[in-house]
């Protein structure tokens, strides 16, 4: 008779076991509205990453061919010539045992008087014109800051003309602007000025001192250039 009562009891049994694992696998309505809200999104918007939707870092700012190079700086760091774009640029090979040696001190003066006004002065030792730089970099920083007060950024020794030369001194020896035109560079303190947009807008052989007035008048109309506008495409979105 007891094997009878529960003959009878499993059909129940087994319709509450069906009925309570349905109840557990259906989401509740808070769970299904942020389903279907999950799946409505667009795939974009699904699979941005959080940290990169907005980040300004992301964009890509134009920088003129002359300023993408990195050079060591007189102490062995890197320097992103990029971070002078905006400014006028004067780029000169020096050298610490030539006869035009004392034009450090025309550009010391040149930096500490234009250098508010958006001047940047570049010092590139090079040892390639009678072995005039033969020291190291630390023995040339001393020697520039200890004789001429040096405070613009020097660089480490590069070549400026040959097969290795720096990929900057070939490329602006490639363009004929005046006075001094085109060619390889031929001595020491060959001195180079770029506009605000990174543009070669003249070129002085070594015998043009940085505080000529041949050389200030072509500085001063430079600075006189408005900066580059940035445009729309790069302008940062509201």
């Amino acid at each position: 008779m007891f094997r009878k009562f529960l003959l009878t009891l499993l059909p129940s049994l087994a319709a509450l076991t069906i009925s309570s694992t349905a109840s557990a696998q259906e989401p509740s309505a808070p769970d299904q509205q942020a389903q279907t809200q999950e799946e409505t999104k667009p795939e974009a918007e699904k699979s941005a990453d959080p940290k990169k939707v907005g980040d300004e870092s992301a964009e890509v700012k134009n920088v003129p061919p002359t300023l993408a190079h990195t050079f060591k700086s007189i102490d062995g760091e890197d320097v992103d010539l990029s971070q002078y774009a905006g400014k006028v640029v004067v780029i000169v090979n020096t050298a610490s045992k030539c006869g035009m040696t004392p034009q450090y001190k025309d550009l010391q003066k040149l930096h500490k008087d234009y250098f508010e006004k958006g001047v940047v002065v570049l010092g590139f030792p090079c040892n390639q014109f009678g072995g005039q730089e033969p020291a190291g970099e630390s023995d040339i920083k001393q020697f520039c800051e200890k004789n001429y007060g040096v405070e613009f950024p020097l660089f480490s020794k590069v070549d400026v003309k040959g097969k290795k030369a720096n990929p900057l001194f070939k490329e602006l020896s490639q363009m004929d602007v005046k006075p001094a035109g085109a060619g390889d560079v031929k001595w020491n303190f060959e001195k180079f000025v770029l506009d605000r947009s990174g543009k070669l807008v003249a070129r002085f052989g070594s015998r043009v001192k940085p505080g000529s007035e041949e050389f200030i008048n072509v500085l001063e109309e430079t600075l006189k250039e408005a900066a580059p506008v940035e445009s729309d495409a790069n302008k940062k979105k509201d």
